[in-house]
Parts: structure tokens; C-alpha cells; sequence
């Protein structure tokens, strides 16, 4: 990506960075805001501002890193807007070859006077200067320092490293670590049922207008998307042709073994990817009841299943920790994705790992089992819990999954972790559960 940028697109990087520090919102929240408000920007500027915002917070704990020894001042001691500067300047100059060090060092400068910084300006260029000279052996700890090593590498919070270690080994952990670093396509999940001819026409229509497709190994109905700004303005949206779904959460739908006819339950639904796939599965017959806890998202979800064009779902706000005595044996199916620390989406939610900590998962873990105990007995005899998160976490996963085959009745029948690296999905985890007759 050749630099597109001015000072003053540079300026709303340094702000993003500056409202993530105060702890204003989430990344990915504040970038789409941003960009909204920046709407009249040349495409490229945009795309600048994506990706260095991105790559700035992706690559925090291992551009600190280098920063502490590089610089006189450590990192922690830095005015915030110098620490913001420093730190996306520091990210062009490792990451991105098609923007000149110096023109980096010179903006730097430029824009640390602009915002009252001139006389820190020496500093700045002497730092960024010094990371340019050397950025060819940038300085990682020894590699016999597992834990210090993969964290600082991949920018990963050593307690989620050691988190992992146990479970993936440190081959597999450091495949999970570059899998969660590695670039992400939009994933767009066709409608099931368009035509084998018109899943192939819409393919074709979109590759038209300039976006780059390919077939998930997962699903064939799922597709990676590159080049691709803004998915409502594609062919077919408008339509329901499709709609934006990780083939890991189509999977979890589809391992749950939805029939025509089939009455389904989704517990925690928005934005309602997983209600829609269900109402598809289960035909005009069937019947899907998509809940979640607030009008925000279940507007998310109506608005999506207009769309859509489905008809066979009934929307309600419900919180999924209060026991419903009326569905008691009411579904065949119930959906339970339930909220959880997200650690396996933190490659398109960058900032997830730095709000994150061991004591948020214990608290997550007891709200996972408050929906478990409250939703249960919605299962049929014989019927189906499909239980799931977005983690990467066997404490939330394959151990909740034992807890609940060992205090309600239920059978595990299969359990699968997709990993970021080895799978081409977000960090997934699904377990399908009968209940006993």
C-alpha cells in the first residue's frame, strides 16, 4: 500500500489511538464510526487509516517492546499523544514497505509540532530514526523464553499465552498465534437456497465489480471476500442473496442437525446469523424463536431477517438467564451461543486481548452456566442443545460442555474447536449435546 497520507489523515489515527487509551470504546466500533464520519476521504486514505489504526493496536505489546530500546524515555513516560505517534510511526516503518521511512519520521515530526509537541520533535525523529536503522534485526527476547518470546512476537498477553500452552503445545500455539496475526477476509455466507447456477452467477457478478472470491474449505456455500470496502453495495445483497456469517458459526448451525419442520430456540441471536440459517434449515414448516437481551439487538436481527426475506421467525427481547416456564420441551433445536471472552474473533477485533483478563473469564464462566440452568429444559426429550462460543478458552469450552453433560441430561455427540491457523474460521468452538430420552 503506497502512502496515501497526509498529516491530517495521520492526525485521525493518533485520535483513534488516543480515545482507545482513554478506554472510550472498542476498535472496531470507533474505527467504523471514524470512517463513517470520514466518508468523503479518497478510498486510499481510508485504507490507510484501517490499516495502520489496526495494525498499531494489533502489534501494541511488541512495538512497546522495541520502543523501550529505542528510546531514552520508556514507553510508559511518554506524553499520550507522543506514546500514540510513536507507536503507529513505529508500525509503518516494520510493516509497510510501501511508505518511506523518512516521509514517516518527517510527519512524525510535522505533527508533533502541529499539536504543541515542537519540542519534542528532536526526540521523535532521533527514535524513529534510530527503529529505521535497525529494522532489519529488531531485537526479540530468546527464544528458550517461551512465554516471553510468543508474546512479544505475536502481541499477545502473556496470561493468554500461557493459557493456551498447556492445551496446543507451543507448535500449535504458535500457529494460533500467526493464525489470529494473518489477514482476514470478509466472510460472506450465501443463502442455502440459491441454486448450485445461481450461487456460480452471483459469484461472478460480484467478481465483476472487483472483489476477490474464493470458496471456504469449510462450507461451500461460504466465501472469502478480499478488496471489499463495503459489503451493502454488493450484488445480491439487497436481496438476500447472502449475508455476512464465519463459516465456523454456520457450521455450529449445521452441526446441530436442523430438519424441516423442526422447531428451534436461539437463545443469545444477534445480529442473527445463526437464527437466519436456522429458519433456512427449517423450511416454512419450522418455526425459529430468536431472543436476545435488548431492543438494539433484536432490532439487529429483524432487520437482518427482513433482508433476508425470512418469515418464520419470531423476534423477542428475553434475557437468556431467566428460566421460561412456557418453552419448557418446546424445541427440537436450542441454539445456545452464548456471550463469552471472545478471544477467538481478537483477529478482526483487535483490542479484545488488552480488556481481557483472568478475572473477566471466571466471571463470563459463571453467566455461561446462569443461561445453561435457565434454558436446558427448552430441549425436547431427544432433542438437541447446540452449545457455542467464539473462544478459545477450554475452560469456557470443552469443560462447560462436560459440566453440563455431568448436571443435566444429556449425551456429548460431538464437539469440535476451530483454530485460527489450522482451520480457515475465527476461533470456534461448538459441542452438540442430545437430550436423553
Amino acid at each position: 500500500m503506497s502512502d496515501h497520507a497526509t498529516t491530517d489523515t495521520r492526525e485521525i489515527i493518533v485520535e483513534i489511538l488516543l480515545s482507545l487509551e482513554k478506554g472510550q470504546d472498542f476498535s472496531h466500533k470507533l474505527m467504523k464510526a471514524v470512517l463513517d464520519k470520514y466518508d468523503y476521504l479518497d478510498p486510499r486514505e481510508k485504507a490507510f487509516i484501517k490499516r495502520v489504526t489496526e495494525g498499531t493496536i494489533e502489534r501494541q505489546l511488541e512495538l512497546d517492546y522495541y520502543l523501550d530500546r529505542f528510546s531514552s524515555v520508556p514507553v510508559r513516560k511518554m506524553k499520550p499523544l507522543i506514546r500514540c505517534l510513536l507507536r503507529m510511526s513505529t508500525y509503518q516503518i516494520l510493516y509497510m514497505d510501501a511508505v518511506p521511512d523518512s516521509a514517516v519520521c518527517n510527519e512524525a515530526c510535522k505533527l508533533a509540532a502541529k499539536r504543541g509537541f515542537r519540542t519534542l520533535k528532536g526526540f521523535v525523529n532521533a527514535v524513529l530514526r534510530n527503529i529505521s536503522r535497525n529494522k532489519e534485526q529488531m531485537p526479540l527476547p530468546d527464544p528458550k523464553d517461551t512465554v516471553k518470546y510468543l508474546s512479544i512476537k505475536y502481541s499477545m498477553p502473556e496470561w493468554i499465552v500461557n493459557l493456551w500452552l498447556p492445551a496446543y503445545d507451543r507448535e500449535g500455539t504458535e500457529t494460533l498465534l500467526a493464525g489470529l496475526l494473518a489477514i482476514h477476509p470478509v466472510s460472506l455466507r450465501f443463502s442455502t437456497e440459491l441454486t448450485k447456477e445461481e450461487q456460480e452467477a452471483l459469484v461472478e457478478e460480484m467478481q465483476k465489480a472487483g472483489v476477490s472470491l474464493r470458496q471456504s474449505r469449510e462450507l461451500p456455500y461460504v466465501y472469502l471476500a478480499g478488496n471489499l470496502e463495503n459489503v451493502s453495495v454488493l450484488p445480491g445483497f439487497a436481496e438476500g442473496k447472502f449475508t455476512v456469517q464465519d463459516a465456523s458459526s454456520a457450521l455450529a448451525v449445521e452441526a446441530a442437525g436442523i430438519q424441516p419442520g423442526n422447531t428451534v430456540m436461539d437463545l443469545c441471536a444477534a445480529p442473527g446469523g445463526k437464527t437466519i440459517l436456522a429458519a433456512e434449515f427449517a423450511g416454512e414448516t419450522g418455526h425459529v424463536v430468536s431472543r436476545d437481551v435488548s431492543e438494539y439487538k433484536t432490532d439487529l436481527i429483524r432487520e437482518n431477517l427482513e433482508r433476508m426475506n425470512r418469515k418464520n421467525v419470531e423476534v423477542r427481547v428475553y434475557d437468556a438467564t431467566v428460566h421460561d416456564p412456557e418453552k419448557e420441551e418446546y424445541a427440537d433445536v436450542v441454539l445456545m451461543d452464548v456471550p463469552c471472552s471472545g478471544l477467538g474473533v481478537m483477529g478482526k477485533k483487535r483490542d479484545i486481548k488488552y480488556h481481557a483478563t483472568p478475572e473477566s473469564l471466571r466471571s463470563i464462566m459463571e453467566l455461561q452456566k446462569q443461561i445453561v440452568e435457565a434454558g436446558w429444559q427448552y430441549v425436547k426429550p431427544g432433542g438437541v442443545l447446540l452449545y457455542s462460543t467464539c473462544t478459545i478458552n477450554p475452560a469456557e469450552n470443552q469443560k462447560m460442555a462436560a459440566w453440563i453433560t455431568e448436571n443435566f441430561p444429556f449425551a456429548l455427540e460431538e464437539e469440535r474447536q476451530l483454530l485460527p491457523g489450522t482451520d480457515e474460521t475465527d476461533g470456534f468452538y461448538y459441542a452438540r449435546l442430545r437430550r436423553k430420552a
